[in-house]
This record gives structure tokens, sequence and C-alpha cells, in this order.
């Protein structure tokens, strides 16, 4: 089991290095320029792969189309991401926005937003 463990680890590391490798050097869409990927999460039988990505831009049409970018690029990616791993199977790739990111941007502003209001 413990090996099991480590192989879905291994593979998660290798395919988050890969798909952001892929986004900057093969994938000419705009739609996907700044877009970085956080973390992957890969199910224990390695068929699916939820992969997280944050973009910089607060505003909802630049994560629109970013998220319809990584959409439209969705077989290429797993095309490319395939040919660099040893699996039997490559993961089918589902791309979902990391709000941690955000939130985390969220908390920042308010503890500075604190600091501000002592010092005042």
């Amino acid at each position: 089991m413990a090996q099991q463990n480590f192989r879905v680890g291994r593979l998660e590391q290798e395919i988050q290095r890969s798909v952001n490798e892929i986004l900057l050097k093969r994938i000419r869409d705009p739609r996907v320029q700044g877009v970085t990927i956080t973390g992957v999460e890969v199910t224990g039988d390695l068929q699916q792969a939820t992969v997280y990505y944050s973009v910089l831009s607060e505003l909802a049409s630049v994560n629109q189309k970013a998220a319809d970018g990584l959409e439209a690029a969705k077989g290429l990616i797993r095309k490319e991401v395939g040919s660099t791993l040893n699996t039997y199977k490559t993961p089918e790739l589902t791309f979902k926005k990391d709000e941690s990111v955000t939130y985390g941007n969220k908390i920042d502003d308010l503890i500075r937003q604190l600091h501000v209001d002592e010092n005042k």
C-alpha cells in the first residue's frame, strides 16, 4: 500500500511538472498565458487526474478565458503528458481553478489592513 501512495505522489509531481512545461513551451493559445499549475491530485487507480491552476488576474473574464483555453488544449496536453510518463495509460485530465491562492491573497490583505489600522 505504501508503494502505491509513493507512486501516486511521484506521478502527481511528474504530471504537474510536465503540464507546466507544456503550457510554457507548446501551447500558443493566448488564453492560457499566465496560467500556473499549482497542484495535481491523481485517483488511486491512476485513471483520473485533477490539475489545479491559478491565474494572476482576478477578473472573471480572464479566468473564464483561461478555463476555456485549458479545456480546448486538454487533448494536446494529455497526449504530451502521456509521452513523458512511464505509465500504461495516461490519466484523464480535469482542470480546476485553485481557489486557495485567491483565499491566501485575501488573508494577506486582511493582515496588512490590520497592521495599517494599528499604526494609525
